[in-house]
């Protein structure tokens, strides 16, 4: 599970900015190398910041809503077993659902959904065969609830949560722990790609800091933790949502995301 300088390697997906640079960001700062892989034309500038950590890293720009974008990732680490595999990457949508473009949502399939199983095919394969591995999924607090107004995105979440649960079950005993991140608004540019800077939930300045949800999650996922929810606040939507039933949390999330609601 090492690179050729005898450290560790850690793949990180959508690590140009946000909870992925700061999750890589952990990685590094830990003694990892780091396969990072993104779209964004930002990843080449977040591989020379992270570099000054000491690690080598190798950045992919490649677009994981599609098949070659999840081969050119799986060949980028050469058949090496990372020791750390944090399966990141995804994207939102906003507005009624009648209204939204079919073409996007269908992308946000593709990586939200498509791209998880597709690479955590061949990492928990890997990591199983050699007997050991941490594997993060970042799924949200959305996935504990309806989300009217990002019924899609809401969906893929909900399957991330479930797929990291059923994994985590079907690997116990070989090595290979798997843990689920459930961070709810974080101070990234999620909520204006998505659309949603004019909705209470994108307008929010309570949001939290992807460096602190990072550190959490890093944490977690070296304890071996079923689930990481960080912040407070995500806590009681956590504990709130095992009691509501479904139709009232979708009424009070249909609020939050409302168009024009902010």
């Amino acid at each position: 599970m090492t690179s050729d300088t005898g450290r560790p390697l850690a793949l990180v997906t959508c690590a140009s900015a946000g909870i992925g640079l700061e999750l890589a960001r952990r990685c590094a700062e830990d003694g990892h190398d780091l396969v990072l892989v993104a779209r964004s034309e930002r990843l080449d500038d977040a591989a020379r910041e992270l570099e000054q950590t000491g690690a080598r890293v190798e950045a992919v720009r490649a677009d994981l809503a599609t098949r070659a974008g999840n081969d050119a990732a799986i060949a980028a680490l050469a058949g090496r077993v990372p020791a750390v595999a944090a399966i990141n990457a995804g994207i939102g949508s906003g507005g009624h659902f009648v209204e939204t473009d079919l073409d996007h949502e269908l992308e946000l399939v593709d990586l939200n959904v498509r791209s998880t199983v597709h690479l955590a095919k061949h990492v928990a394969r890997a990591m199983a065969g050699r007997g050991a591995g941490r594997i993060l999924f970042t799924s949200s607090i959305a996935a504990t609830h309806p989300d009217p107004l990002e019924a899609v995105y809401g969906a893929s979440k909900t399957f991330v949560q479930s797929f990291a649960l059923a994994l985590r079950t079907e690997l116990a005993g070989t090595g290979v722990s798997v843990t689920s991140l459930m961070p709810g608004p974080t101070a990234t540019g999620f909520f204006h790609r998505a659309g949603m800077d004019d909705t209470k939930i994108g307008a929010s300045d309570g949001k939290d800091d992807p460096a602190e949800v990072a550190r959490l999650a890093y944490a977690g996922l070296m304890n071996g933790d079923v689930k990481v929810v960080p912040g407070a606040a995500n806590k009681v939507i956590s504990a709130a949502a095992r009691v509501l039933p479904d139709r009232a949390k979708a009424a009070l999330h249909g609020k939050l995301a409302r168009p024009g609601s902010a």
